[in-house]
């Protein structure tokens, strides 16, 4: 009886536990949380002290008794401890009932997960309070959020760039047909920049600053104007702090390396094709969806060097969590598209 109380009562969640942000969906609500996915505790205590957005203010100005730690890395959980911890805060903001009140809980993670770190995510989300908790390939769960048909015999196919990986699939069936994922992605893409700046001005720059860089003037193809940024570091060799400017031509320059990544796992997926499959991707195009796909002239440069049509979703940020929630709406599309995957229990 109690258990039966409980599935009633309880609100199911879907979750995208990403690098950069944790995006969580409620069963007939919808997107009701999207913070960062950082937690800073004190450092001799290990007591929490701030999650998600708070803590992400915090990062690179914390004094030495505070720590600031990102618990996800390149896609998967880095630290078992913190994960869990973050995700309990999470679920508790977002899920104001009960202490018995355990909710049912699906998660999207990356398609070349290895079974030990499925097996963290699994344990990581029971340990904040989980009564059952499935896993979903990202790639499969943008590709619902971006509403592509492919519950159909027909291929899509779809790359996920977000924090820490890049995720590419080919989906025909509701399964993956073939998948190709790169430990590059918007992390890297701001470490190049950190790196290229430090080389070439020894000027060291913060995450936050890297990512400023990223998002102005950062970019995959030639833009039609040109653009330039003030920016502010430490002299490597005086420590004085200091300010230069760069341009868009220059970040550019310093981004080929991750890009040429990217493009070339692009290639890839699209060699082991199977040839009915290509046809409809010829037809219907790449999607481009997650943070990464934001970068300026991305679509362009995918473009000339695909020769194919290139789609970004319209919010590409959402589109995994959105899929997720989607198949926590519906169940019968969850099973559908665990049919070919070891991710469903």
């Amino acid at each position: 009886m109690l258990n039966l109380l409980r599935r009633y009562l309880s609100q199911d969640i879907a979750i995208d536990l990403g690098t950069a942000s944790t995006l969580i969906y409620i069963k007939g609500q919808g997107i009701v949380l999207n913070e960062p996915s950082v937690v800073t505790i004190e450092t001799n205590s290990k007591k929490i002290v701030a999650v998600g957005e708070e803590a992400k203010k915090m990062v690179g100005r914390t004094p030495g008794n505070l720590t600031s730690i990102r618990p996800m890395r390149e896609g998967v959980i880095a630290n078992f401890d913190m994960a869990e911890r973050m995700l309990r805060y999470f679920i508790q903001k977002i899920h104001q009932k009960g202490t018995l009140i355990r909710p049912r809980i699906i998660i999207g993670v990356p398609s070349q997960i290895t079974q030990v770190e499925q097996r963290a995510v699994k344990e990581s989300a029971e340990l904040a309070g989980a009564r059952e908790v499935y896993l979903i390939e990202e790639p499969v769960a943008a590709a619902i959020g971006a509403g592509l048909p492919i519950i159909e015999p027909s291929g899509n196919m779809i790359v996920d760039i977000g924090g820490g990986t890049t995720d590419i699939a080919v989906i025909s069936l509701g399964g993956i047909v073939y998948s190709e994922s790169v430990r590059i992605a918007g992390d890297q893409i701001d470490g190049a920049i950190m790196s290229h700046l430090k080389r070439e001005y020894s000027l060291l720059i913060g995450d936050h600053m890297a990512e400023r860089i990223k998002i102005e003037i950062g970019s995959a193809y030639p833009l039609p104007e040109k653009k330039q940024m003030a920016v502010k570091g430490r002299d490597v060799v005086s420590g004085i702090p200091r300010t230069i400017f760069i341009d868009d031509t220059e970040i550019r320059e310093a981004l080929q390396d991750c890009i040429a990544t990217i493009v070339e796992a692009v290639r890839l997926a699209l060699e082991h094709t199977p040839p009915e499959l290509a046809g409809d991707i010829i037809d219907r195009g790449i999607v481009l969806t997650g943070g990464g796909s934001l970068l300026q002239g991305l679509d362009d440069r995918l473009r000339e060097e695909t020769a194919l049509p290139i789609v970004t979703v319209d919010d590409p940020l959402t589109s995994v969590v959105l899929g997720v929630g989607k198949t926590l709406e519906e169940l019968s599309l969850l099973r559908q598209v665990s049919t070919h995957s070891s991710l469903y229990s």
